[in-house]
């Protein structure tokens, strides 16, 4: 995108919308002094904003374990992101990103309950990148902090990680280790295949609530497979005969090599498949989407 088509594309801030290029905030807003806010990010596919219950969920829950008090109704909410993908029409895939931070305050640890929180909401097309002959990925400690399970914004350790796989071997991910049990990637959920099993790590603390990573295991339980959401341990990983990752943006991708090891065969696996098959039709015929000529704003 040209840089003028970038900042004068329409966003959401603080109840108005408005090219980019006029969009601010205050240097004292605490989303900028200490990271103190959450995010989401919702894909639009062929104009339907996906699974949005889920994502607004999600968001009211990272919400609460900040407890920040966004003010404004989950009806309010679908139609801002109505308005927002009429006010960017796009041919391809969207992504919608929300990010609401504690508000402006002076820069103290401590915050008084009356803040107004900052809301901001925008949306640009997803990267179309083909991943069907699988990626490599390497594995991490995993160095971020106790609460993954909030979307919070304060996402350096992810940056860092993410950075580190791409300057290793052009990787994509870093699936991350903690005392020896898998987490979740960076930026995506993991799956594994051990003898005709699908699992993928059990939802705690450690793990994002991912809404791919979920739709994957009620299709795949729906569908007839074994899938289980249990503990994996880094042994088990390095010894997969699959390996996927999973994300809004990024669908499920299938991983060939770890470490610069092959994963079974070093070619994306029969179980991989089904499950990409099982993903794209939910995509193009599933429930639970937004469309956009179905909402009144």
């Amino acid at each position: 995108m040209q840089t003028q088509d970038f900042m004068l594309r329409i966003v959401y801030l603080n109840g108005a919308f408005l090219p980019l290029s006029e969009a601010k905030i205050s240097v004292l807003d605490r989303g900028f002094t200490f990271g103190d806010g959450v995010y989401e990010v919702i894909p639009v596919f062929n104009g339907n904003i996906f699974r949005v219950e889920d994502h607004l969920n999600r968001l009211a829950s990272s919400l609460a374990g900040l407890n920040i008090n966004i003010g404004i109704s989950r009806d309010k909410l679908k139609s801002i992101l109505v308005e927002l993908l009429r006010r960017n029409p796009a041919t391809g895939n969207q992504q919608l990103y929300l990010q609401v931070t504690r508000g402006v305050t002076e820069r103290d640890h401590i915050y008084e309950d009356n803040v107004t929180p900052t809301f901001f909401a925008m949306c640009k097309a997803i990267t179309k990148r083909d991943f069907s002959a699988g990626v490599c990925v390497i594995t991490h400690e995993d160095i971020r902090w106790k609460y993954c399970h909030i979307k919070a914004t304060a996402l350096l350790a992810s940056v860092l990680l993410k950075n580190l796989a791409k300057a290793t071997a052009n990787c994509l991910e870093a699936i991350l280790i903690r005392n020896g049990m898998v987490t979740e990637g960076a930026s995506s959920n993991v799956f594994i295949v051990a003898d005709g099993i699908i699992k993928t790590p059990k939802k705690d603390n450690n793990v994002l609530p991912g809404i791919t990573r979920d739709l994957m295991v009620e299709l795949l339980r729906d569908s007839g497979s074994l899938c289980q959401e249990t503990d994996i341990n880094e042994q088990e990983l390095q010894q997969a005969d699959e390996i996927w990752i999973t994300g809004s943006t990024i669908g499920v991708v299938p991983v060939v090599t770890l470490d610069g090891k092959k994963i079974g065969d070093g070619k994306p696996g029969r179980y991989w498949h089904q499950a990409r098959e099982l993903y794209e039709t939910y995509k193009v015929n599933g429930p639970h989407t937004l469309q956009q000529r179905d909402y009144v704003v």
